[in-house]
């Protein structure tokens, strides 16, 4: 079998209360990566089952298994297997066989010979339940109308990143859904590709309606951090200036009232809205100032920059 590269890929799988489906996904992976050289890292999320059991059983030498001393979620389990991983190219996938290992040969073709940061797959005939289908829809629809990134599945875990873009993702709470646009804030070049779908081979979804919810408040980060975590204040600060001059306008309307028709003011609602106004925004545009020096010391602390560099040439082109 003919590979598109010899650099080491890492594999990265989150489980959690897999024992039916563990060792039937590694022959898989196994089966579709042959003539390869790669990792496969479980990172098993406090299952509750006999999972961590059935993976030490299987004395795979390629299989590195990262247990977690608590539940901490699908996203942090990803995250410590990211930062586990020490292949050039590092891919994600689900651990309950709905994502084909068989579709990772070709959508490396795509990270290595045109030179994708990300290769994503969309799902093609979803063998899943409306439960879980109508949470993704209302996710990637809130994503290409808020962000204009027309990412058509963002909840499909089969992923190919570069080692450099991995490793840049801040994943945390419940993130791995948006993983995709977290990529694409990092600058990635990302490609979207059909890939095979199956139906659950054994076990339960761990997901429910509530995911809808979930999404919803999730997107409203990510759309905060889109646009505004760099200048806080341009979004605290333009709210309680509005707040501010929407209650000083009150107060001389309430003036005006008072001095030029003599009418009573003190009993009026609106006198207490108009001072409410006028100290929310003056709460609101503090906030923004507070918030402004926090993203400034986060980024001194941690000697991180605002923005990121792909590639510097210099004369010819080649790397000096």
């Amino acid at each position: 079998m003919s590979t598109v590269t010899d650099s080491l890929l890492s594999i990265v799988v989150p489980l959690y209360n897999e024992e039916d489906n563990v060792v039937l996904l590694t022959q898989k992976i196994n089966e579709s990566l042959e003539g390869y050289n790669y990792q496969i890292v479980y990172v098993d999320d406090f299952s509750t089952d006999k999972t961590r059991i059935k993976v030490k059983e299987m004395d795979d030498k390629r299989v590195h298994l990262i247990e977690l001393k608590k539940n901490y979620g699908q996203s942090l389990a990803l995250a410590a297997g990211i930062d586990y991983a020490e292949g050039e190219y590092i891919i994600t996938m689900d651990g309950d066989l709905q994502n084909d290992p068989s579709d990772i040969p070709g959508m490396l073709e795509y990270a290595i010979g045109e030179e994708y940061d990300l290769v994503t797959g969309i799902r093609q005939k979803r063998k899943d339940s409306l439960v879980k289908k109508f949470p993704s829809k209302i996710a990637n629809f809130l994503v290409r109308r808020v962000t204009k990134l027309d990412i058509k599945d963002n909840g499909c875990a089969l992923k190919v990143f570069t080692k450099d873009i991995a490793k840049s993702l801040n994943l945390y709470g419940e993130m791995h859904r948006f993983i995709t646009l977290l990529a694409h804030l990092e600058g990635a070049q990302i490609k979207q590709v059909p890939v095979k779908h199956h139906a659950r081979h054994a076990g339960v979804s761990k997901y429910g309606l509530e995911r809808v919810f979930k999404v919803v408040a999730d997107m409203m980060l990510l759309l905060f951090i889109r646009k505004y975590f760099q200048r806080p204040i341009h979004l605290f600060g333009i709210f309680g200036v509005l707040l501010v001059i929407l209650g000083i306008l009150i107060n001389v309307y309430l003036l005006i009232v008072k001095l030029g028709f003599g009418q009573d003011i003190g009993t009026r609602p609106l006198l207490i809205f108009g001072m409410m106004f006028i100290v929310g925004g003056i709460q609101l545009f503090t906030i923004g100032i507070v918030m402004e020096l926090l993203i400034r010391t986060y980024y001194e602390s941690q000697q991180k920059r605002p923005y990121r560099i792909k590639k510097i040439s210099i004369g010819d082109g080649k790397a000096a």
